[in-house]
């Protein structure tokens, strides 16, 4: 299972409600995308989900 390294965001639980009421289990998932960050000791790959790449928490590594 993978988590978010910058906000921690990870996998959450809920229910498939049908129109009769019946519940199943599902998981619900973050867009995580696997790639190159810049960090004081050099560069490391990491995952990170796309919220936080959209609003610049991360410098991506060339």
């Amino acid at each position: 299972m993978a988590i978010c390294s910058v906000c921690g965001k990870k996998r959450i639980i809920g229910n498939n409600v049908s129109h009769a009421n019946n519940k199943t289990k599902r998981i619900l998932t973050p867009n995580l995308q696997r790639l190159r960050i810049v960090t004081e000791t050099g560069s490391k790959k990491v995952y990170v989900c796309t919220r936080c790449l959209r609003s610049g928490s991360v410098k991506k590594a060339l």
